[in-house]
Order: structure tokens, then C-alpha cells, then sequence
């Protein structure tokens, strides 16, 4: 009897032994064989729901008196309102608050159908703080500041991104936060097209959406359209994404077809002038000579998003340079931002005048022969993907393989431009003054690193950038 008692002692001790030891070992392989998680799918991270999100500010009227918001929510949310008042510094402020009625339209995306609201606030006082959210009176956003410009001229920055388009989520948010932390008083954001890399995609609108944030319903934003904005379109051609009208508010002062693509607005001292160049080119011909031939303000700045002078390899648009430039240079346009070609470059105020447009055969490259317009032109990119370098001789600053932001700063007769890496160093920079009556003055700011260009040897120098190009 002993004997068998031992026995299952034994027997009962080695079981627990080879458990424990299981355990241990399969503990062990935890730390070494990490448990596969399941990918958050597209779907299901940009589902609409019932709470507000992709609050956005942008301006359809004048910036001094009116502001823009949209937003999005499911489809269960059928009336959206919004609630605007005077800012104040205790928690009583929204007492006074007046609510208004959204416009709300569905949009059907290849991940779900969700609803769409905006509001355009009106009459309200120049250089003033607001407090305002958005909701569906049950369900709220919170509480948002922005300020509207003042009618008197005073300083102010805004901050300009290229492209932006790819790894959005992951790549370029970095970018909209640091620039955001080295210019937090910016008064608006100028994005020179192509925000994503599909137009009809509502999991990269998603993401460009996340990557501003708060941000995106605090400051108001400044889009142009660029050819990843375009779609295609019933008859093979292109047109402007189902996502564009519907989740942004703009002027719709442009030429007949381009509403909301084409604009023009006034900020304090300068004139804002967006042009659509993906399509219509000659149509906006006209419309850019009398937006300018009106002018009364200082200073001019045109944005669009294929460059006039190119930064990349066989990428030259000669027809529009040829269109467009003229004009440009006609009423002296002080700054030019671009986007596109996913590289850095700028000019001086000496340019090459445009060629003539031959009818038939149009012709390509630049006339080499230098003219001081004043016109400054800028390439820049502030996402991920890269294109090769092709500069021109008179472009005075370019890079490669660099994620950028730029901060312009107008005050009085001086504008002050930087353009600053992803990690904040100063890539270049200068400050131009305005004399009336004649060329701006200009004085080039020494950067903070040198300028950054591929190896001859490097793999990246090799691609070819066609084959990057949709």
C-alpha cells in the first residue's frame, strides 16, 4: 500500500513537473513568437459615425467678416447644426451662443455612404476670436477657436505644403505638426494639390484628414486642386472627385465649370489667386487678367499645382508657362507656389520670359533669355515620395529626398519666406520688399544645412521618375 501510494505521489509530482514546464516554455516562446494581430482595415478605422469628425475650416467668402466649416457623420445624423459665439476667457461664454442650420448632402464612397454638413458663418467682426462646434444638438463636437482676419493691414503668416499625397497617416503628419509648431499664430494652410495619390478613396481622405486634425478645425485651409484630385471620368476623360465640393466650402467666384477649383480671395494686405491647371487652362486666361487688373492690394500670390518651370525630369508644361506666365509677369505677381513634381526648387526674381504659343506646334523647354519680372516660383513637396532632380540654371536653391514646409510671413512692405526640412532646420529662406511702382527687392537668408542631392551612385538616382508618374 505504500508502495502504490508513493507511486501516484510520484507520478502526480512528474504530471505537475511537465506542466509547469509547458508553461514555462510556452511562456518562454511568447517572448520570442509574438501572436499575429489582425490589420485594421480601411473600412473600418474611417466608418462615419454618429459623433462629427473631418472638421474642416476653409473660407467661401470674405475672411475678415465670414468662415467656412464642414464636417462628416453617418448617415443616422440627417440634420447637422453648428453653434458659433464670442470666444471668452471663462466657461460661461457659450451661453450666448446662436445655432444655425447646416446643408447637408450624402456621398458615397468606395468604403461607405456618409453625410456631409456645412455652415457659412456670417457678419461677423473683423480681428475677432470665435468659439464654435458642430453637431447634431444631441451629439456635439467640442469647442474650436479661429479668429477672422482683421481689416486693417497687420502682420500675418500661412503656411504652404506640395504635395502631400502618399503614407499620409504615417509620413506626413510629421510634416503638418512640426510646421504647425513653428508657426502655431498661422492664419491659414495653402496646399498646392494632390492631398492624396487617389482621388475616389475615402481611406486616404481619412488619412489626410487625421494627419491635421485638430489643427484642420482651427485654422482654415487653402486647397488647390492637383491631378490626383481628378478622377476619371464617364466619357475617359478627367474630372474633379466626388470628395472635393463635398467636403471642402471655397469661393465660387472662378469661370464658369471651375467653381470652388478656381478663386480668389483677399487676405489683409495681399491678394490670393488659386487656379485650377489640370483642366481649362485657356478659360482661366481671361478670368486671371481681370482678378489681377482689379487688384488693389500689394501683395499678389498665385497658387496652382503644375509648375511653370519644372523640377523634374521631362515634366515641362510649356503650354501652360506660355498661357499663364505672361499675365503672371504682366502685374508683377510677387510669389508663385507649386507643387507636383516632388522636388524642392526656386527661382530669383530673374526668369526666363515665356515662349510664344504656336498654334499647332507647341513648343517645349524654356527661352533662355533671362528678364527681371520679380516673379518668384517655387516647387515643393512635403510627402514622402520623391521624384529626380532635372534644375534649371537659374533656379537659386533645390533638393531632393527632403520632406518640406514653407512659412511666409507678410508684414507691411516685407514678406519673409522659409522653407524648412521635416525636422524643422531652415533649407532656404529670403525676405523680399515691395517698392511701389517698381521690382521687389530681394535678400537671400543663409540656410541652416547644405542643399541635399542624390549621389550620382545611389540606386534611388537610377529610377526612372516615368515610371513613378501616373
Amino acid at each position: 500500500m505504500l508502495l502504490k501510494k508513493w507511486s501516484r505521489i510520484s507520478a502526480t509530482s512528474f504530471c505537475f513537473s511537465v506542466s509547469l514546464i509547458n508553461v514555462l516554455c510556452a511562456h518562454d516562446d511568447d517572448k520570442t513568437h509574438s501572436h499575429a494581430v489582425r490589420a485594421v482595415k480601411p473600412a473600418e478605422m474611417y466608418q462615419p459615425t454618429i459623433l462629427p469628425d473631418r472638421i474642416i475650416l476653409t473660407w467661401s467668402g470674405d475672411p475678415t467678416t465670414s468662415q467656412s466649416v464642414t464636417w462628416r457623420t453617418s448617415t443616422e445624423v440627417k440634420d447637422g447644426f453648428a453653434e458659433i459665439v464670442l470666444a471668452g476667457p471663462g466657461p460661461d461664454f457659450a451661453k450666448d451662443s446662436k445655432t444655425l442650420n447646416a446643408t447637408s448632402s450624402a456621398l458615397k464612397t468606395d468604403l461607405n455612404t456618409a453625410h456631409f454638413h456645412s455652415v457659412q458663418f456670417h457678419d461677423l467682426k473683423p480681428g475677432t476670436k470665435y468659439a464654435y462646434r458642430v453637431g447634431d444638438k444631441t451629439n456635439w463636437s467640442e469647442w474650436f477657436h479661429f479668429s477672422t482676419a482683421s481689416d486693417k493691414p497687420s502682420p500675418f503668416s500661412f503656411i504652404y505644403f506640395g504635395d502631400a499625397q502618399n503614407d499620409l497617416r504615417s509620413m506626413w503628419s510629421r510634416v503638418i505638426r512640426e510646421a504647425h509648431s513653428d508657426a502655431p499664430k498661422s492664419k491659414f494652410i495653402l496646399h498646392a494639390g494632390d492631398l492624396i495619390n487617389n482621388a475616389q478613396s475615402d481611406g486616404e481622405w481619412g488619412e489626410w484628414f487625421g494627419a491635421g486634425a485638430w489643427l484642420n478645425a482651427m485654422i482654415p485651409s487653402v486647397p488647390v486642386v492637383g491631378n490626383h484630385e481628378m478622377q476619371k471620368s464617364e466619357t475617359g476623360g478627367k474630372k474633379l472627385t466626388n470628395h472635393w465640393r463635398t467636403q471642402f466650402t471655397l469661393p465660387e467666384d472662378g469661370p464658369e465649370g471651375l467653381s470652388e477649383t478656381c478663386y480668389t480671395f483677399e487676405y489683409q494686405n495681399a491678394r490670393f489667386v488659386m487656379l485650377n491647371s489640370n483642366e481649362r487652362i485657356e478659360q482661366q486666361v481671361e478670368w486671371l487678367d481681370s482678378v489681377l487688373s482689379k487688384n488693389k492690394q500689394p501683395w499678389v500670390i498665385c497658387s496652382f499645382h503644375h509648375p511653370i518651370f519644372s523640377t523634374a525630369k521631362d515634366r515641362d508644361n510649356a503650354k501652360l508657362r506660355s498661357l499663364w506666365k505672361p499675365i503672371l509677369d504682366k502685374y508683377r505677381v510677387d510669389l508663385v507656389l507649386q507643387g507636383h513634381d516632388h522636388t524642392y526648387g526656386r527661382t530669383g526674381l530673374e526668369t526666363p520670359v515665356a515662349e510664344p504659343l504656336t498654334i499647332g506646334n507647341v513648343p517645349t523647354g524654356v527661352n533662355k533669355v533671362d528678364t527681371f519680372t520679380g516673379t518668384i516660383y517655387v516647387v515643393s513637396v512635403s510627402g514622402p515620395k520623391m521624384y529626380n532632380l532635372a534644375p534649371e540654371p537659374f533656379m537659386t536653391r533645390v533638393a531632393e529626398d527632403t520632406q518640406l514646409y514653407q512659412i511666409i510671413h507678410i508684414d507691411g512692405n516685407s514678406l519673409r519666406y522659409e522653407s524648412r526640412t521635416a525636422i524643422g532646420d531652415l533649407y532656404d529662406g529670403f525676405v523680399l520688399n515691395k517698392l511701389p511702382g517698381k521690382v521687389n527687392t530681394m535678400l537671400e537668408i543663409a540656410p541652416e544645412v547644405a542643399e541635399r542631392r542624390r549621389t550620382n551612385g545611389s540606386e534611388k538616382a537610377k529610377q526612372s521618375t516615368e515610371a513613378k508618374i501616373r
